[in-house]
């Protein structure tokens, strides 16, 4: 591919399942025609998701099958029995030439393929909504529909892989696996240690980080990473007279401290409360520690960081007001910023949208995986970016890792992320996951030598993947001026957490203060209560996905490239219409209670429900009148004949009625048995029901086996993206520290074996 310069042409048949993937292909300056204009959103919703798209009216399957040959994507998402795209046998498309990706609830084969559900019940059945609430209260997923979101990011992934593959195929995607994908550690903890994390309110479980009351609001950080996370806040708390007993030697034992938590955060609570909210931001920023204030996604528009950055898009066209309306932007786009999209708009029935297709060249050779043949050099470290490196091994890479004991990755070292028993570094669980399918080399990069075999290793490679702080890679001659002079046709990808400008650019980010900075957090909190954040590092794999996007989209145009990412505005990205809907409105208003938080505008009822057992739980969410139908044909509820307004009236009488119908029956009995009759439902899962009991997962061998040569057989998570033609594979468990130095540096450099003695003798390779 990559060398047709014309704009992708992306047919979009998707409904809320992956609204997002269209969205970011728009960002990428793809031309999207829909078949319709999405008429049926309320306005802000309406223009974030199509802003920057065309629609034009088909006439019939012809009709269809008419625009669809012009495409190079087909992008197609709902109910596995209402696509339009799959031939008779539901296997293949009827559409070869294109990449046609279809997103379903539960995927294309299995038990539950016919299965349905929304944002709700597939973060229930993907294991999400289990590590969100209080632990008095109902288990509840992240806000503003990230399980969705999620899903449509791994669509637009899965499209940018077919075309690189260079081959027409069907990507299928399953909303679930997408989910079970995302969870960091929920399913890894049973795998390893036969646990799970339970919903506590917003406390990280492996990293010492959570939300705290300020004087005015709330902050979110910690004091987990490298020793300088905690060395540097206490001398602050020192400097402040607030440190109490920390000072002591004992609090410099990081297992120790980890063991005190509760009585450090309480003192780090003390402190924080005595600070309004922006300036603790601010001085952190300034002393480069990992905090950051809660704000509401509504204030990102007047976020300095983002605003300097150009990451805003202005909205213009019939109906919105005199000079457009500000919307949150993509987190990587090659067109100029700031960027001014036109709302939908219609094609004239008198023109075609693609008046002349013209088919894009097609791989002269076949591949087995669509990245075969791609070399990357991967400098990332703990999660964001080894997700990054980790799904682009999947589909084929040679991924090259860097790493070194003089620089431990916390996911090899920390004892708060090994997750298994003991201490070795090189079966910690939490790295073998995230660091399968790639080669260990070990370079001590504190030493010249070191760094110069670094840069002796960019001219074999194709894209180099990094998250050091700004301004790392220049100090080591690595910056991307320098990295195309070494060869001239590299990507590189840099993931710092606000990006490589800005004012803001030296701020030390975890995914608790992004989610914080994006206004994730913010709207975590019930009804009347405190932001409770996240448990699970949702912006690290939010970015990551960003990430292989923008690598993806360089790749198959042919070129080299810098990819500036800044995880805030991933994060900022999946905010949806928020910051447009006190300009155009955002539907009815919030029906949300304390009790009842899982409540949707759209939906009576929507929920989690008690279910047999301890702390079981079943979601439901009934979106359409045939699905109340059939429910009220299951369990007597008020206001069996109404619509939507009446069932809204009598909102609190229906859940308590179908709470005390659900709290007797088992979940997973539950959820088959409305599924049965259309009503979407799901177990909200744990991890270890979803490595242990969901028969779709186990039906579509989600929890592959690898065998590791110290932690023996171990259980990872799948890859969520199944192309028809180029399958993704795990090939290779993740390797112990340093164990293919040798064998990279003869293959790509031609060290020889005394070279090698004498480096690793000096210390160079540990």
């Amino acid at each position: 591919m990559g060398t047709d310069p014309s704009p992708l042409r992306v047919l979009d048949l998707t409904d809320e399942l992956a609204y997002q993937s269209a969205r970011l292909l728009v960002g990428l300056g793809a031309d999207v025609v829909r078949i319709e204009p999405g008429a049926d959103l309320d306005p802000a919703a309406a223009v974030h998701w199509h802003a920057g798209k065309r629609w034009v009216e088909v006439s019939g399957e012809d009709g269809l099958d008419e625009l669809a040959r012009g495409a190079d994507i087909i992008l197609e998402s709902g109910p596995a029995a209402r696509l339009r795209g799959l031939r008779a046998d539901d296997s293949t498309s009827r559409w070869p030439h294109a990449v046609h990706v279809v997103v379903t609830p539960f995927g294309l084969t299995g038990p539950r393929r016919d299965w349905v559900g929304d944002d709700l019940v597939l973060a229930s059945a993907g294991g999400m909504t289990w590590l969100g609430g209080r632990p008095d209260g109902q288990p509840k997923p992240p806000p503003r529909e990230q399980a969705l979101q999620t899903a449509g990011a791994q669509a637009a992934i899965g499209a940018l892989l077919g075309l690189v593959s260079g081959r027409g195929q069907l990507v299928d995607i399953s909303v679930q696996e997408a989910v079970a994908a995302t969870l960091e550690t929920a399913a890894l903890a049973w795998i390893h240690a036969g646990r799970f994390p339970v919903r506590n309110g917003g406390v990280y479980e492996h990293v010492a980080h959570r939300i705290f009351a300020a004087a005015d609001g709330y902050v979110a950080g910690g004091y987990s990473g490298s020793d300088r996370m905690w060395t540097d806040l206490l001398a602050w708390l020192v400097e402040r007279g607030e440190a109490g007993d920390l000072a002591e030697e004992r609090w410099n034992d990081a297992a120790f401290r980890w063991r005190g938590r509760p009585h450090v955060d309480g003192l780090v609570q003390r402190f924080v409360a005595r600070w309004p909210a922006a300036d603790l931001a601010r001085e952190a920023r300034a002393r480069a520690l990992p905090w950051a204030e809660v704000v509401p996604p509504q204030q990102l528009p007047a976020n300095p960081q983002l605003r300097d950055r150009g990451f805003l898009v202005t909205v213009t066209g019939d109906g919105l007001p005199e000079g457009g309306v500000v919307d949150v932007g993509f987190p990587w786009t090659r067109l100029p910023r700031p960027l001014v999209l036109e709302a939908i708009r219609e094609v004239p029935r008198t023109e075609r949208p693609w008046r002349h297709p013209k088919p894009r060249g097609r791989s002269a050779s076949a591949k087995s995986r669509a990245l075969q043949g791609v070399r990357v050099l991967d400098l990332t470290w703990v999660l964001a970016g080894p997700y990054v490196t980790k799904q682009l091994g999947e589909h084929g890479a040679d991924i090259v890792k860097v790493e070194s004991k003089h620089r431990p990755d916390p996911t090899r070292f920390a004892p708060s992320m090994h997750l298994r028993p003991g201490d070795d570094p090189d079966d910690s669980g939490y790295f073998l996951n995230f660091n399968r399918n790639k080669r260990s080399v070990a370079l001590n990069l504190r030493t010249g030598e070191g760094r110069h075999l670094l840069r002796g290793l960019v001219p074999h490679c194709d894209v180099v993947v990094e998250n050091y702080s700004p301004g790392v890679l220049a100090r080591w001659g690595m910056d991307y001026a320098s990295l195309r002079e070494l060869n001239p046709e590299v990507i590189l990808v840099s993931m710092a957490g606000v990006g490589q400008t800005g004012p803001w650019h030296r701020a030390v980010t975890f995914a608790d203060t992004l989610a914080a900075m994006s206004g994730l957090s913010s709207e975590t909190r019930d009804p009347g209560g405190p932001p409770q954040g996240l448990t699970f590092g949702l912006g690290d794999m939010v970015a990551a996905n960003a990430a292989v996007l923008a690598t993806l989209d360089l790749l198959a145009q042919g070129r080299g490239g810098q990819v500036d990412l800044s995880q805030l505005e991933a994060m900022a990205a999946t905010m949806g219409p928020a910051v447009l809907e006190p300009v155009l409105g955002g539907g009815v208003p919030d029906p949300r209670t304390a009790a009842y938080p899982n409540r949707s505008p759209s939906a009576v009822p929507h929920g989690v429900y008690p279910a047999a057992g301890d702390d079981r739980w079943v979601a439901v969410s009934v979106t359409d009148e045939v699905q109340w139908r059939a429910l009220t044909g299951l369990v007597a509820l008020p206001c069996r004949d109404g619509g939507l307004a009446a069932r809204r009236a009598h909102e609190d009488a229906i859940d308590t009625a179908l709470a005390a119908w659900t709290r007797t029956t088992d979940a997973w009995e539950l959820a088959a048995l409305l599924q049965a009759k259309g009503v979407p439902a799901a177990v909200v899962a744990t991890g270890q029901d979803l490595v242990e009991s969901d028969e779709q997962l186990a039906a579509r061998g989600f929890y592959p086996v690898l065998e590791h040569p110290l932690a023996g057989p171990v259980r990872h998570e799948g890859i969520v993206l199944r192309l028809a033609a180029t399958p993704g594979a795990l090939t290779a468990p993740a390797p112990l520290l340093g164990r293919h130095t040798r064998q990279v540096l003869h293959e790509l450099l031609g060290l020889g074996a005394d070279e090698l003695d004498v480096l690793a003798a000096k210390g160079v390779t540990e």
